[in-house]
């Protein structure tokens, strides 16, 4: 020990202790850098050639379990890891020790036992099946032997946990993946050696209580193995009767739960048919658990019936002659879908069971014609009755009640009406239009009832209509028209109901186009709601859909749309993103409107933010007036983001009537018009705020957006925003004046009038990002443009050499080798220097998130420049241990010819580069590399 401490402290640990003394600082030490440096220490000696000498004499019995603990984890670390290390004249003797300390622990510290157990069954799969035929049934002999080292019991128990963690440890190994295939075979054969164990441990009257919790443990550890269904049917069945034992509950539930879901059971017809009468016969037990408020045991129950239903609904919807078994069970479930109590406070049972309902409809939905009728005439009533279920589920608690919730309560309701939702859309599938009149129907009923109704349940129905028409297209529906005519006699005096009007105007918003006649009924409504903080949500963006899809409907309504939007504008009740989503709504509005009246309310609109910008401008520069120009910036590009006029005649066609369409444009586009006026402030503007990278991605965002907008109508700006974004870039480069240069090239490049000006920006940007990559730093904003054009490749002030170099626009560059004189040069004289880069990345130099990126340069490689691809290839990788000393010559060789024959899939190429890397970095096969 001493030897390895001062091997240690030579490394640079630093410590002086031995294990023994660090793991007391480790867990007694109050000094934080003491605990780290003790961590630190205990995590190098774990994986040292000595802990094979310290594991053991930690594992002493004058030792503290904490201790001890460390010892056996060590081993644990030793065996899973380090196998290679072990020499094969000494396996027989590591196992003789394992199951001497796991005997001697049986009646001490359980934590030590487990961690000794787990070594062991590491031991075991390494050495499976050929250096140890039989191993679990050796285990079971050894520990079934009397012995004077412990009682028959804690042996007992003993035996249990190793057999319980064998298969667990199986499932987290590091064995490649051929050994994994072997080694479950082999413990597939072992499970004869451990079912009639745990039958007869279960069985017998007098075992205690503990024993049979961990043999139902161990039952659920082997049948993740996909233990067959009919080799553990009787423990299942045992593991029923010990559902009415509260001790046993919880592990039974688990021992059933993984032993139906393993998907090699549906093969198991007649297994599973035997444990739909079981499953049914716990329906007195949930209901007395319902009744008493037991969570726990509701909980367990559902989960066992959700997972027969769930797993199985295929296999047992085609027993016919089993038909009305299989309805109880669906029965059942609904039972568990519609448990009393508001979820989660009161139950948390019901989520459980909304997967099962899209499985089953699945299944019912994918036999033929004949036998999907048949199907259907049993269980559409069903699906009818789970509306009914769900919308109840749905619906909101009471005020008072709903006041005393948590936040992360609240959270979770609105997460599980979501699921709701999701599954009502679903449902609608099988229902179709009917579902919608059943829905209609209760809604009116309600709404015109002499009897006093809860606001809940009006939502709840609102709810239901709107979860089908956000996704279905409802406009064939005949009962639209009447729910658009009851929205306006709801009693709206709650903001959760209020939220829901909204979001179903919003849904409905396509209808609307198709019928506009019916906007003047829920348009005030929207208005109205817009001027209340607590709707803001639901409000802004069911307005936001009504001006995107009624926009060439709404000229009539503009004014009044434009004047209640500056008002709650001005008085700021709506947060930031609400205020982007509602210019969004008014961008929409004005495109349908003509020229002149754009322009008229872009003024009135606009205006009071271009004072109190030019105000802003003015003040020295600090984090609060920083802000407010950042959300002027930002409101002026979410206006000109949807401010299109140029799609008018495309969108209105042939038959639309002519007052619909605009006036013919004549001058500039509005937007131009507008970005013209505040040019020369938004310069002062930057002139001021030109370090800060908000405030210039806030004002590049303005002329993106309107790039991307206005397309070509953007021309009369392209020379003045060019010039601008040079000296932007060359004062401080920042990344949105390389976006905005992007989308520049990408529109005006190929236009004659502005190639130049454009031509002169990207050499000015090129010449001021290469620069910067001298210094070591990388970008990758420009590979786009170059891709657009590659003409600009052939500009004589452009060094596309150290471009190259940069290593930025490489599968940009490559497809222009052959049509790009310079490009072909620079590859043929760098190419191979690239090339090695990649390998030494693939080879371990870089992160492993990173492969798809370099192979993504190696398809291009290949594709443009076999032939030197293939002459670099080899030379590149003669060279001894690159990409990495783990290679053989052969892996190498393997890799080059996989790589060349892959032209043409680039997904292929993707798969053998993560194969290369993993043979590189020593983790082929490991469980490590596979949950990567």
């Amino acid at each position: 020990l001493a030897a390895f401490c001062t091997s240690c402290n030579a490394s640079g640990c630093g410590s002086k202790h031995s294990p023994r003394d660090a793991l007391h600082q480790l867990y007694y030490d109050p000094n934080i850098d003491n605990k780290n440096l003790a961590q630190k220490w205990l995590m190098q000696a774990q994986v040292s050639p000595q802990a094979w000498q310290f594991c053991w004499a930690l594992l002493s019995p004058d030792k503290v379990p904490e201790i001890q603990y460390f010892g056996a984890s060590a081993l644990h670390t030793k065996i899973s890891r380090y196998w290679g290390d072990i020499p094969a004249e000494q396996y027989d003797s590591l196992k003789t020790q394992l199951f001497s300390q796991i005997a001697c622990f049986a009646s001490g510290s359980r934590m030590v036992l487990t961690r000794l157990c787990v070594a062991l069954a590491s031991l075991a799969l390494n050495m499976m099946p050929e250096a140890w035929p039989g191993a679990v049934a050796e285990m079971v002999r050894a520990f079934q032997e009397e012995g004077n080292v412990a009682d028959g019991r804690a042996r007992c128990l003993a035996l249990l946990e190793l057999l319980t963690v064998l298969p667990e440890e199986f499932q987290t190994s590091r064995l490649p993946q051929y050994r994994k295939g072997q080694v479950r075979g082999a413990l597939g054969a072992e499970w004869a050696s451990v079912w009639p164990l745990l039958r007869q441990l279960l069985r017998q009257p007098d075992s205690p209580g503990p024993v049979k919790a961990r043999v139902l443990r161990c039952l659920s550890s082997w049948v993740l193995l996909d233990v067959p269904l009919s080799e553990s049917e009787a423990l299942v069945q045992d593991s029923f009767s010990a559902l009415a034992d509260p001790e046993l509950f919880d592990t039974a539930v688990e021992a059933v739960v993984n032993a139906i879901s393993q998907p090699d059971s549906q093969r198991y017809v007649n297994t599973l048919l035997k444990l739909v009468p079981q499953v049914l016969q716990l329906q007195d037990q949930l209901r007395e658990a319902v009744q008493s408020g037991d969570m726990e045991t509701s909980h367990g129950i559902c989960r066992i019936a959700v997972a027969l239903g769930e797993n199985h609904s295929r296999t047992l919807l085609e027993q016919v002659e089993h038909w009305q078994s299989f309805l109880a069970l669906v029965n059942m479930i609904m039972f568990c879908t519609g448990i009393p109590g508001h979820y989660p406070v009161n139950e948390t049972t019901s989520s459980l069971t909304l997967t099962f309902w899209y499985t089953l409809q699945d299944d019912i939905m994918s036999f033929e014609a004949d036998k999907q009728a048949v199907y259907l005439q049993v269980y559409r009533p069903v699906y009818f009755q789970l509306v009914d279920v769900l919308l109840h589920k749905a619906q909101f608690p009471s005020d008072e009640e709903y006041a005393t919730w948590s936040s992360d309560e609240k959270e979770q309701f609105r997460i599980y009406r979501v699921d709701i939702s999701d599954t009502l859309m679903y449902v609608y599938e099988m229902l179709g239009a009917e579902l919608l009149s059943n829905l209609y129907d209760k809604l009116g009923r309600l709404l015109t009832s002499d009897q006093p109704t809860s606001w809940q349940h009006t939502e709840a129905l609102l709810y239901g209509f709107q979860s089908i028409a956000e996704t279905i297209d409802v406009n064939y529906s005949d009962v639209i028209p009447g729910l658009i005519g009851l929205i306006p006699r709801i009693n709206i005096n709650n903001v959760q109901l209020a939220d829901t009007v909204m979001f179903t105007i919003g849904a409905l918003a396509e209808w609307l186009a198709d019928h506009p006649v019916m906007l003047s009924s829920v348009l005030p409504l929207v208005l109205q709601a817009l001027g209340n903080p607590d709707l803001s949500v639901s409000s802004v963006s069911t307005l936001k859909k009504i001006c995107r899809e009624c926009k060439y409907d709404l000229p009539p309504y503009a004014n009044n749309i434009v004047a209640v939007s500056q008002e709650v504008l001005i008085k700021q009740i709506h947060k930031t993103s609400q205020c982007m989503w509602l210019m969004q709504a008014l961008g929409f509005l004005l495109s349908a409107l003509p020229v002149e009246d754009i322009l008229r309310n872009l003024h009135s609109l606009i205006t009071p933010y271009i004072q109190q910008l030019e105000k802003l401008a003015a003040e020295t520069p600090n984090p609060s007036n920083k802000l407010a120009i950042i959300h002027i910036l930002g409101l002026l590009s979410n206006l000109f983001t949807t401010l299109d006029i140029s799609k008018q005649e495309d969108e209105l066609g042939e038959g639309v009537p002519l007052v619909k369409k605009a006036l013919p444009q004549s001058g500039p586009n509005p937007v131009v018009v507008v970005l013209q006026q505040v040019f020369a402030l938004i310069q002062t503007v930057l002139s001021k705020w030109l370090n800060d990278s908000q405030v210039v991605e806030a004002v590049c965002a303005i002329f993106e957006k309107s790039v991307k907008t206005l397309l070509q109508d953007f021309a009369p700006m392209v020379s003045q925003l060019s010039e601008m974004l040079g000296q932007m870039y060359s004062t401080i480069p920042q990344a949105s004046a390389l976006d905005l240069t992007r989308q520049m090239v990408h529109i005006f490049a190929s236009e004659t009038d502005y190639f130049p000006p454009i031509k002169a920006l990207f050499e000015l940007v090129t010449s001021v990002t290469l620069s910067i990559f001298q210094q070591g730093m990388k970008s990758q904003k420009e590979s786009g443009a170059l891709k657009r054009k590659p003409d600009l490749f052939m500009s004589e002030n452009l060094d596309v050499k150290a471009v190259f170099h940069c290593a930025v626009f490489h599968t940009e560059l490559l497809p222009h080798c052959a049509d790009v004189p310079s490009v072909g040069q620079v590859v043929q004289e760098e190419g191979k220097l690239l090339l090695q880069a990649i390998l030494e990345a693939i080879g371990g130099q870089s992160s492993r998130s990173l492969m798809d990126q370099f192979s993504e340069i190696l398809f291009s490689m290949n594709k443009h420049c076999f032939a030197l691809l293939t002459v670099w290839l080899k030379e590149v990788l003669q060279r001894p241990n690159f990409p990495s000393s783990r290679l053989t010559a052969e892996q190498k060789d393997t890799f080059s010819q996989q790589i060349l024959r892959e032209r043409v899939n680039k997904r292929r190429v993707k798969e053998i580069v993560k194969e290369f890397t993993l043979l590189c970095r020593g983790l082929h096969g490991t469980e490590y590399a596979a949950d990567y």
